[in-house]
């Protein structure tokens, strides 16, 4: 595995002039609607996700996404789309988690105001609404989950968003057993999603000729003292902790770990953010570590506008954005793209259909992700790269493309 430093970051003359030659992306509407009071057509788009409990903290990250692209929409002046220039509404119900309450959220969402497009953040909700987004009324799901069981369901109206977390383990097992060792500690979280990284890392690390000692997971919603599960794992002598959740609570396993004398290296599934978990344990904590690379010095040509147009509307003492603000940031203006493609606002099986010439059709001050299109199955095909940590520096590791995938 070859890995390359990591960009730095940006200065401040170089980011305004990055801003300044950026020429804003307006975006259509997805539902019919009224005229707002700036005059542009009003049209709503749903996200139904965890806004209290123990995932708020996520949820909320993936609403700022999708609320900063449609306020920057409305500011631009709307979008125009078959002679009407609209612009979007972003309606939102909390779910706390819990995939039978979506699935409700959802039906309250549709009968007051028929969004075409619905985002949904979890993959059991995800699965929950696939169960019914394809009779009417109709509308396309934009699913944020990196599952791959979303695409199994082959459901023609639903676009996921993430690269699919099976593309992770392999590279993942390969730096993290080549570095440390063949024995792997288990202290995922204990969700669905959880249970499916567990499996997939597992089995990878034993094809590789690993050892896996017993699974010590625990609920990372609920749990706030972690030095059991800690203590138990480290009875099995782990070279490398598999660890993960959301990533406050996953930080804290880390600290756990290290003050009980880890010294080995941390799997991270890909839910928890390195630069989210280094404002409760300091770098050094995470020296070795594997997982997502960090949004902000994301290795690609459209991350620098990006980071710009965040902190010029949150300011630069906000918290620093995530990849789940930067993926449905970017979802939204690439809808928009679409539904310009399509003639349409309202039809979900025609904006679906124009989502892959959107992907390839997006200026680079977009491209925060370079995506190369979406799957039949509706992957979002995209260049993926993780971060290891050596040094105190993160390194690039590039993820494959998964085997199979036909990208149009």
């Amino acid at each position: 595995m070859s890995y390359v430093c990591r960009p730095t970051g940006s200065g401040a003359r170089m980011r305004a002039l990055l801003l300044a030659a950026c020429l804003p992306l307006a975006a259509s509407g997805c539902g019919e609607g009224g005229a707002g009071a700036d005059g542009l057509e009003v049209v709503p788009i749903g996200f139904v996700g965890p806004l209290s409990g123990g995932a708020a903290y996520y949820g909320r990250n993936v609403q700022r996404g999708i609320q900063m692209a449609a306020d920057e929409i409305a500011e631009a002046g709307g979008f125009e789309v078959a002679g009407r220039r609209v612009r979007f509404e972003i309606v939102s119900m909390d779910d706390r988690y819990l995939p039978y309450e979506t699935a409700t959220a959802v039906r309250r969402l549709l009968q007051q105001r028929r969004p075409s497009v619905i985002f949904v953040p979890h993959a059991g909700g995800i699965r929950a609404v696939q169960e019914i987004n394809t009779t009417e009324p109709k509308f396309l799901l934009a699913a944020y989950s990196s599952e791959p069981s979303i695409l199994e369901a082959e459901n023609p109206l639903t676009v996921m968003l993430p690269p699919r977390f099976d593309g992770y383990q392999e590279p993942f097992v390969d730096v993290m057993m080549g570095r440390f060792g063949g024995r792997l500690g288990l202290i995922p979280t204990t969700t669905a999603y959880g249970r499916a990284w567990t499996e997939r890392v597992t089995a990878e690390w034993r094809r590789r000729g690993g050892t896996v000692g017993g699974d010590h997971g625990v609920d990372y919603n609920t749990t706030t003292d972690f030095t059991g599960a800690v203590s138990r794992a480290l009875a099995d002598r782990p070279d490398v902790l598999f660890v993960g959740g959301p990533s406050q609570p996953t930080a804290l396993v880390v600290r756990a770990a290290r003050e009980q004398g880890f010294r080995g290296g941390f799997l991270v599934m890909d839910q928890a953010k390195f630069e989210e978990m280094v404002t409760i344990v300091p770098m050094a904590a995470l020296e070795g570590s594997i997982g997502v690379y960090p949004q902000e010095d994301y290795p690609t040509d459209g991350t620098p506008f990006f980071v710009e147009r965040y902190y010029a509307r949150y300011g630069e003492d906000f918290q620093v954005p995530t990849s789940e603000v930067a993926i449905t940031y970017q979802a939204v203006h690439l809808l928009a793209r679409a539904m310009q493609l399509a003639g349409t606002t309202s039809d979900p099986e025609a904006i679906r259909a124009s989502v892959g010439e959107a992907a390839r059709a997006m200026p680079e001050e977009m491209r925060i992700f370079e995506m190369d299109g979406v799957t039949d199955q509706g992957h979002l095909v995209r260049a993926v790269y993780a971060a290891h940590i050596l040094n105190g520096e993160f390194r690039v590791v590039e993820i494959p493309v998964p085997a199979g995938s036909v990208v149009h």
